[in-house]
Parts: structure tokens; C-alpha cells; sequence
């Protein structure tokens, strides 16, 4: 029994070496991982380093829009073939809408006389009524189309998803506000941006659906020193506002929209020039007006001016950052 006793003795002595030696690696270990800890920090821990990054040149605006052709003396042989399968569509039971609409398009990249220009612009604005500025949904049109709303949907966020501002598919849907948006029910959409060109020498906004021309405005642009520039515009990003305090800089000023001269009507529509002469320039703008007298002719300090109602309708229709607004001589 003291045999066995004195042997099981020494057994546990070794085995507390070997403990101890394991102890004090174990313990070296932790010494010497503790201080890379600290010169060292884990994933989980280590601060965000942020690098700079390389500024990358904006790139080109995609122009949508048709470029304006020059006006000619005689009929374009080729617009006047379009106008005719145009009118026959529309002459077709049931009509045609959206076919005659695509015809009429079609000449805009053409040169034509003043005659075909003004009766293509006329049907065009005409049709817009059926086709865009109402719930109706024609086969094969894709500029419009129908949407059944999920739940969780927000109008705002179907709007954007269709670059078209919420307002438009409240107006077009006889949605009376957008918490009135309803799961389950079917809306119709509009595949946008709207874009918009203005002619200086014509006092005139044309009005597009991407590429598409829909109807035309008269507008106030800038006078003698004060001149609209040309070139690219884009709508600023949180630059659409309604009834906004404004600053008469000149005179010191400030405007509110209950006071009874308020010179700005009740929409504002930012914009930033991209291109052109419009390059840096900013505190430019589409608004409405407390002088209508002064649409169509040069009055204002380089904004372009509408009339009030036209001024909601196109704060309705221009999305921030993507429609773009050309001015042209």
C-alpha cells in the first residue's frame, strides 16, 4: 500500500509540472497576443479608414428629347407620309390612338414647313389628353401602363420608380390624396422623365415624355441684361418647392406667399446648368407669376416664368435630378 501510495505520489508531482510548464506558455501567450491587442485592434473593432475617392468626371446627360430641325419653305414629302397613316389611324374603328401618336412623333426628327409643324404639334397635344392625362390605358403603349398596388406601397416610391413625380399619378388616377392609396387596387403609370426645351426667340416651352412630344407653353423669360441662359438645365435635387420665401436681393425685400404682391406664384422648380452657356449658373428657376402680362415677352431677371396654373402642372410632371430643361434660341 506504501508502495503503490509512493508511486501515484511522484505520478501526481510530474503531472503538476506539466500542468505548470502549460500554465506559463498559456501565460506568455497571452502576454504577448494582449500586446499585438493593442497595437492591433480585431475586425470587429478597427475604425473605418476613409479614403478619398478619385472624383470621377459627371457624366454626359442622356438627351432624350428630339433635336429641333430648322424650319423649310416646302412640305417634307416624308412628314406628310406620316401625318396621312397618322390620320388614318385615328379615322380607324376603334381608333388608333397610340399609332397616330407614334407617326406624329416621327416627324419631329424631320425638317418640315410651318404648316406641318403647327398641325403635328396641335394633334399631338390634342392626343395627350386621351392617352397621358387621364386613366385610360392603351394596347401597346409604352409610355403608360397599369401597376396593382402591393401592400406597403407608398405613391411616392411608385413615382419614383417610374421617374415621374407622385402628383401626376394622384391627378391622372383621381387618387384625392396619397394615403388614400389602397393594396389591391389597380393604378396607371407613367414612364418617365418629362423634359422640357424652351425656345427664346418663340417665348415657347415644349413639353416631352422622354422622347415623345406631348403640348407647349408660353412662357416670361429674361430681359435686356438679365437673359435666360442657353444651354442644359437639370431640375435640382430638393429644388421643387411650394410658395417659397423669397429675397428680392436688389431691393433687400423679403417675400412671403400671403403677402398680395408675392412675385413668384405657388410653385418653384429649381434648376442647375449642366451644359452650355448654362455651365455653373444657379439660382435659376421655373415659376409662376403675379404679372401674366409679362408671358411671352422678356421681364423677368432670367427665370422663366408660366402662368400659375401651367407652373403646378409642370411641378406635377419634372422630377429633381432627372428632367432636364434645354434652352435654345
Amino acid at each position: 500500500m506504501a508502495h503503490y501510495y509512493g508511486k501515484n505520489k511522484e505520478q501526481i508531482r510530474r503531472l503538476i509540472y506539466i500542468v505548470s510548464a502549460v500554465l506559463v506558455v498559456v501565460a506568455i501567450v497571452l502576454v504577448y497576443t494582449s500586446g499585438e491587442d493593442q497595437s492591433q485592434p480585431a475586425d470587429e473593432y478597427r475604425p473605418i479608414v476613409q479614403t478619398e475617392k478619385k472624383q470621377e468626371p459627371e457624366s454626359e446627360p442622356e438627351m432624350e428629347m428630339p433635336k429641333p430641325e430648322e424650319l423649310i419653305g416646302e412640305p417634307n414629302s416624308q412628314a406628310e407620309s406620316l401625318i396621312a397613316e397618322a390620320v388614318e389611324a385615328l379615322k380607324a374603328t376603334p381608333t388608333r390612338i397610340i399609332e397616330a401618336r407614334d407617326r406624329l412623333n416621327e416627324t419631329f426628327s424631320l425638317k418640315m414647313n410651318a404648316e406641318q409643324r403647327e398641325f403635328v404639334r396641335e394633334q399631338l397635344a390634342f392626343l395627350s389628353g386621351q392617352w397621358l392625362f387621364n386613366r385610360q390605358i392603351y394596347p401597346q403603349d409604352n409610355l403608360c401602363g397599369s401597376y396593382k398596388v402591393q401592400p406597403g406601397d407608398l405613391l411616392s416610391n411608385i413615382g419614383k420608380r417610374y421617374n415621374v413625380p407622385y402628383e401626376i399619378l394622384m391627378e391622372i388616377n383621381n387618387i384625392s390624396r396619397p394615403e388614400a392609396l389602397q393594396a389591391g387596387q389597380t393604378i396607371k403609370f407613367i414612364n418617365g422623365p418629362f423634359h422640357a426645351r424652351i425656345y427664346r426667340s418663340t417665348f415657347t416651352m415644349d413639353l416631352y415624355l422622354k422622347d415623345t412630344y406631348v403640348r407647349s407653353f408660353s412662357v416670361g423669360l429674361g430681359k435686356l441684361g438679365y437673359e435666360t441662359p442657353t444651354g442644359l438645365w437639370r431640375v435640382v435635387p430638393g429644388g421643387k418647392l411650394i410658395s417659397p420665401t423669397w429675397t428680392d436681393h436688389e431691393t433687400g425685400k423679403t417675400y412671403e406667399a400671403e403677402d398680395p404682391d408675392y412675385p413668384l406664384g405657388s410653385r418653384w422648380i429649381g434648376l442647375e446648368g449642366i451644359k452650355g452657356d448654362a455651365v455653373g449658373r444657379t439660382g435659376f428657376a421655373i415659376h409662376g407669376t403675379n404679372a401674366p402680362e409679362e408671358i411671352g415677352v422678356t421681364g423677368s431677371r432670367g427665370c422663366i416664368r408660366l402662368h400659375n396654373g401651367d407652373a403646378v402642372l409642370m411641378y406635377n410632371l419634372l422630377v429633381s435630378s432627372e428632367s432636364l430643361v434645354e434652352v435654345v434660341d
